[in-house]
């Protein structure tokens, strides 16, 4: 290892309350000086120090002197050598993903670096050119590791020779072509037999599993939703509620590919969560081991604003650069990963997102923040997508996931995406062009997963929004930047040159320019706040911003609303006024876009395929945003200025995050979303399967009733009945598991509360998720309960508090047994831990619903009271489900409230009785039952 430059550099690891270094602990101040004055052998430098400077309660100079020594980052030479490889970024993460054996973390720091440098050595190492082209640029951006990177590089291949200015960025150049193809035939409509179904599904489990009577029928109730639709007038439509741990997801993989193979046409599955989703991914190998086959055969499809644009990343790239050290490396890391990935999916793919929490940036109110990719240029979030002229529309990600989707027989999507293709199929009509289709066919067989969220994913659909924000982003998105340090491309320069030759193409393009003034541009927040507006969308937005100071004044830093009505003086004149811009608006951008569509009729023999798909994408995208988007806003203008639609809710609010007011802006949403849900989605399909394991609310007069259940996935508007059928987990939950509810502790007094996790984090020592309502109370636990838990040995993870995603914190605690974990709704939904890393979970409080005007119309709507209940049933039911997830699995669920009353009590598996107990009772319980769990 003589070519290592990093062997005489010292060691140092996270541990317990402090660090350790040549095999001593160091305490936290300490080590952060340590830090700061020369470079150390670390792994993911930015969560060491942050981490290490909370314990100390330092300085956040004394922080950033730490972060800004040249360490050399074995996270950083992974992410360099393993590109879109999956790991959790500490010293024993990344030794497991590269199958090594180690002690300690610091022998597993040591031993992953040469490892790592190993692998550079061999002449078989992939990309070996470019590889050393991306290294000598970072040698010139004085990167700590190029040294030893490129050594080791020439001892693979001696003779390599690199072109003095090669950086290997230009990733643009390097990708895989797609290939054209033709339009995928219609498919057939052959029912898939039972015996046809369980012979996949066995397939799939393999010979040695054991069998499941209750999956095997889950399987063949399933097949319900594929048979051939009998009339146009109603489908078949499936509401299944399986409990955790009947198999459920391979239950209707098996009949959806039986369905998807025999009929040549596609099944679309749709998850709520970008967890799911991957392990959906995963799941699907029992299917198809072969992993050439699954690629063909499965695709993962996101909304544009997941995947990585080339063009945006070479226009990125350059400022990337200019930032010195740190922002070539995240430049090359970046381009490393996209050399290497599936489909180039930024958000939940093979990206680390990890990778993003390697470059910290302390802002002036003392906040960590990482960069995005959105906030780095990298993905296509705007719409700004040019299509066939881009100059890398041939290697284009997007472009390529698309055509694999359209091939597919399992496209695995999220509801947002499912939803909004059929709203904007719906109201626009279906796409005619293979860039513009969502599905070739339409969306026609679809399983929901997850689906005790549809409601929420229906909300947040159908919903509109009239913001300064999002009005501002029209202005953009139509006159593009209007600042020279803004990035991006205006509708002129994407359209500009389709319309040069067609008649009135020119005036009415400058007719859309000109009515854009009308929206707020530049500083607009600035100048609502101080009363100045510009316009008449800036004026609308200050009265706004004045009625809701006005009449909810409280200086909370959370978001501030106020109920439409009455309105202010001068507040109805303006909506008037920005009702009439916004007209003007609206005119020349549908005329735009009917001159779009003419052009595809008029010039249909000349026009390639890729070019007609360009026009068509354009001409619906000035569709959504005129008739969809501007459309809805007039509408909504209309109803505060005349009579209100009994179907919808509407309020102002000012969105605010820690006492910064980030937006101002009216609302609405459908009081019953479902209603759109059933019209867009589930009527035009041929077949639907919703499922989850916590689809019925079970209230205690009605333990098995399906009201709630039909009316929070739509089902309730289908003019037709559907089909339900409801499966028992398999688990004997009154031997896995214990329900304790705290009844002294007092749940405002936060040092009584942190004790209480503390201790009861003891008594399990470790493997715990503690749940909350509020950040502030995460964070207020976070910081009693950290230096007592290090002290004991058990690493503690808080969403909020370390500088890492929630994902990653979830890996974090899911790879150590004795971690703890602190979160709030995103990880009660989405933790999915097996075995014994989770045994106990603490909720802070009953999770009741956030009271907001929207709540308190649905309140009004659904029951009153009883839909208060039953909201909280569901979420209790989701965070208990997070604890047993096998047969292996036991475990405590520990309520710090005494509130949760007895009606909350079918919230839980039957046969769970809930144990009410003073604390120290909870804590020797927990203690019993984790130390000696259930034969």
């Amino acid at each position: 290892m003589a070519n290592d430059n990093s062997v005489m550099i010292p060691a140092m690891v996270a541990s317990g309350h402090g660090a350790a270094s040549g095999g001593r602990v160091i305490a936290p101040a300490a080590a952060l000086k340590a830090l700061s004055e020369r470079p150390h052998l670390v792994c993911h430098a930015g969560f060491l120090i942050e981490r290490l400077g909370q314990a100390a309660d330092a300085r956040r100079p004394d922080i950033r002197a730490a972060l800004e020594q040249k360490h050399f980052d074995v996270a950083e030479l992974f992410a360099f050598v393993c590109p879109a490889r999956p790991a959790v970024p500490t010293p024993r993460g990344l030794a497991r993903v590269l199958l090594l054996d180690t002690a300690t973390d610091e022998q597993a720091l040591c031993t992953v670096r040469d490892e790592l440098l190993r692998r550079l050595r061999d002449p078989a190492y992939p990309l070996l050119r470019e590889t050393a082209e991306t290294a000598t640029f970072l040698a010139r951006a004085n990167w700590p590791w190029a040294k030893d990177v490129m050594a080791s590089l020439l001892k693979a291949h001696p003779r390599l020779d690199v072109g003095t200015f090669a950086t290997g960025l230009n990733v643009w150049d390097r990708v895989d072509e797609w290939e054209e193809d033709g339009p995928r035939p219609p498919g057939r409509q052959d029912e898939v037999g039972r015996e046809e179904a369980l012979v996949v599904l066995r397939d799939a489990l393999g010979s040695d599993a054991e069998a499941r009577e209750q999956q095997r029928a889950y399987a063949e109730m399933s097949l319900h939703a594929f048979a051939a639709r009998q009339s146009p007038a109603f489908n078949n439509i499936l509401i299944s509620e399986a409990g955790t741990g009947l198999g459920k997801t391979l239950g209707y993989l098996a009949p959806a590919w039986a369905w998807a193979k025999k009929n040549a046409a596609p099944v679309w599955l749709s998850t709520y969560t970008k967890n799911l989703q991957r392990q959906l991914d995963q799941e699907s190998a029992r299917l198809f081991p072969d992993p050439d086959e699954r690629r063909e055969r499965i695709v993962i499809r996101k909304g544009r604003e997941n995947y990585l644009c080339l063009l945006n990343m070479q226009e990125s790239f350059g400022r990337l650069q200019a930032g010195g050290t740190r922002g070539a490396l995240l430049a090359a890391l970046i381009a490393r990963w996209a050399r290497h990935s599936r489909d180039g999916d930024l958000i939940g793919g093979d990206f680390p997102s990890w990778i993003l929490s390697l470059f910290p940036d302390g802002g002036m109110d003392g906040e960590v923040r990482h960069p995005s990719p959105q906030g780095l240029g990298l993905t296509d979030r705007r719409g700004e997508c040019i299509y066939v002229a881009c100059p890398h529309y041939k290697r284009c990600f997007i472009e390529k996931n698309l055509r694999a989707a359209r091939k597919a027989s399992l496209v695995i999507a999220n509801h947002a995406l499912v939803m909004h293709a059929a709203a904007v199929d719906h109201a626009l009509g279906q796409a005619t062009t293979s860039e513009e289709e969502t599905a070739p066919g339409g969306l026609k067989r679809i399983v929901f997963d997850e689906g005790h969220h549809l409601f929420d994913a229906a909300d947040s659909a159908f919903s509109s929004h009239l913001t300064a924000m999002e009005t501002a982003e029209l202005r953009r998105w139509l006159r593009g930047p209007e600042n020279d340090r803004r990035r991006g491309r205006g509708l002129a320069e994407r359209v500009g040159d389709l319309v040069s030759d067609s008649d009135g193409g020119e005036q009415v393009l400058d007719e859309i320019l000109r009515a854009a003034h009308a929206l707020p541009s530049s500083g607009f927040l600035r100048r609502i706040q101080e009363g100045r507006p510009e316009g008449p969308a800036e004026t609308f937005f200050a009265l706004v911003r004045r009625q809701v100071l006005a009449r909810d004044g409280t200086e909370t830093g959370h978001t501030l609303e106020a109920d439409c009505q009455p309105l202010i003086d001068g507040l109805g004149q303006a909506s008037g006024g920005l009702a009439a811009a916004l007209i003007d608006l609206k005119r020349p951008m549908q005329r735009l876009a009917a001159i779009l569509a003419a052009k595809l009729d008029d010039e249909a023999a000349e026009l390639a395929s890729a070019e007609r798909g360009r026009i068509e994408a354009l001409s619906r995208s000035l569709r959504r945003r005129g008739e969809l988007m501007v459309g809805g806003w007039v509408t909504m203008l209309n109803r505060l200025i005349g009579d209100r639609d009994p179907l919808m809710i509407e309020w102002f609010d000012v969105e605010q995050a820690g006492n910064r007011e980030m937006d101002v802006g009216l609302h609405s949403h459908w009081v019953d979303p479902t209603e759109p849900l059933a019209l867009a989605v589930l009527r035009p399909a041929d077949g639907v399967i919703v499922t989850s394991a916590t689809l019925k609310d079970r209230p205690p007069e009605l333990p098995d009733d399906w009201q709630n259940a039909e009316m929070r996935t739509g089902a309730v508007h289908l003019p037709y009945p559907v089909r339900r059928e409801s499966f028992a987990s398999p688990f004997d939950y009154p031997r896995m598991a214990r329900i304790i509810v705290v009844n002294d502790v007092n749940r405002e007094n936060m040092d009584q509360i942190g004790a209480a996790y503390r201790e009861l984090f003891f008594a399990a020592h470790g493997g715990a998720l503690g749940l909350f309502t509020a950040i502030s109370r995460l964070r207020a636990v976070h910081r009693r309960i950290a230096r007592p838990l290090a002290e004991k040995g058990l690493p503690l993870y808080a969403q909020h508090v370390d500088p890492m995603d929630t994902g990653t914190l979830v890996d974090l605690f899911r790879a150590e047994r004795d971690a703890c974990l602190l979160g709030t709704d995103a990880v009660r939904d989405g933790v999915d831990v097996p075995g014994d890393s989770l045994r106990l979970i603490v909720m802070d409080r009953v999770p009741w619903p956030t009271p907001t005007i929207l709540e308190r119309a649905r309140k009004d709507a659904f029951g009153g009271n009883a839909y208060m209940d039953m909201v909280v049933r569901l979420r209790l039911r989701q965070a208990f489900g997070r604890l047993i997830r096998s047969q292996a699995d036991h475990g405590c669920f520990v309520m710090l409230d005494a509130r949760l009353a007895s009606r909350f009590a079918t919230a839980f598996p039957p046969g769970l009785a809930i144990e009410r107990m003073g604390l120290v009772d909870a804590i020797e319980a927990v203690k019993d039952f984790c130390k000696n769990p259930p034969k």
